[in-house]
């Protein structure tokens, strides 16, 4: 058995229900294997365990992201050894330590660095999910992305316009608008503005051929009417709280509109998907078509502190936690 510490929660509610504990882990079962963690990410799926959105069992380790050093494998487990760097994806990051299924871990290029890995792996590959799965990005095409300085965002943009597509970018105050231009967003947007008409002002009133929405029951109806006859609404995340049900009749009054919520854990559902994207997003980095952009970096046992930061928006790019 491994001590661990942990960030876990024992009811939900907002980031005064996270708790700092000493918990035990058993020794790794068949299919397992143990990290040692030497960076966390922190994701918007935290907050939406936290807060019951998305119901967990209780008590819950938080934790959906993290990286660190093999220190214990479990029978089955043959493509990674003791003392290898990995990442992953799945609940329990939260600690010191992490049993985590071996069909979950990514093993990290020797130049990519933890910090680097924590703050793009899960955010990356919902990146390749939404530009190659979901709806596969074309050259000409605009995409509307929400949330642009965001850790999805602060990726989303520079590898679709990569791709050759025209990006409509989406943020909430004018201090982060110079960093998304920067990032290569040819059009930069406030929340406040009336986003359907300024999306079908720049584009001659064609409307957006997707809309990327991690914001939810605030911006849904904006992305609805942001959109191209057939146009895709892709709704990620849920920022602002759920987006209201949408009828189909209000699919088809946009114009036979098309809509999905993917789900990264579907798209990620075996160990030669995981190679997939994970390589796609290694190479990325490489090339310089993305970067990490930590804006800051917490404390583990300063959880709470990350979750206000994030739900005030008062972050921007990747948030990483150390423990």
């Amino acid at each position: 058995m491994t001590p661990v510490r942990a960030i876990r929660i024992h009811t939900t509610g907002g980031p005064d229900v996270l708790t700092e504990e000493e918990i035990t882990l058993e020794a790794p079962a068949k299919g397992q294997v143990l990290v040692r963690n030497t960076a966390i990410g922190l994701n918007f799926i935290d907050t939406y365990h936290r807060s019951g959105l998305y119901p967990v069992p209780l008590p819950f380790t938080l934790g959906s992201e993290g990286v660190g050093v093999v220190e214990a494998i479990g029978e089955g487990v043959s493509h990674v050894k003791t003392g290898d760097r990995v990442g992953y994806f799945g609940a329990g990051a939260y600690a010191s330590h992490t049993l985590v299924t071996g069909a979950a871990l990514v093993p990290l290029p020797d130049e990519v660095d933890d910090e680097t890995a924590a703050a793009v792996l899960l955010k990356g590959l919902t990146c390749w999910m939404l530009l190659f799965e979901v709806h596969r990005a074309a050259p000409g095409q605009t995409a509307l992305v929400w949330a642009a300085a965001g850790g999805v965002g602060s990726l989303l943009v520079p590898w679709a316009r990569s791709l050759g597509v025209n990006v409509i970018a989406i943020t909430g105050t004018e201090a982060k608008v110079d960093r998304i231009r920067q990032n290569g967003a040819a059009h930069v947007l406030l929340a406040s503005e009336d986003i359907p008409a300024r999306v079908r002002e720049i584009t001659g009133g064609q409307g957006a051929d997707v809309a990327y929405d991690s914001v939810g029951k605030t911006s849904a109806e904006a992305s609805l009417s942001s959109l191209r006859e057939r146009g895709l609404f892709v709704s990620y995340g849920n920022a602002s709280g759920p987006a209201d049900p949408i009828a189909p009749t209000r699919l088809a009054q946009g114009g036979s509109l098309y809509m999905t919520r993917p789900t990264l854990f579907n798209y990620f559902n075996s160990p030669e998907r995981m190679k997939a994207g994970s390589a796609a997003l290694f190479g990325a980095l490489a090339t310089g078509t993305i970067k990490a952009q930590i804006g800051q970096r917490f404390a583990l046992s300063d959880a709470a502190a990350a979750h206000h930061a994030l739900e005030s928006r008062a972050t921007v790019g990747a948030t990483v936690l150390m423990p």
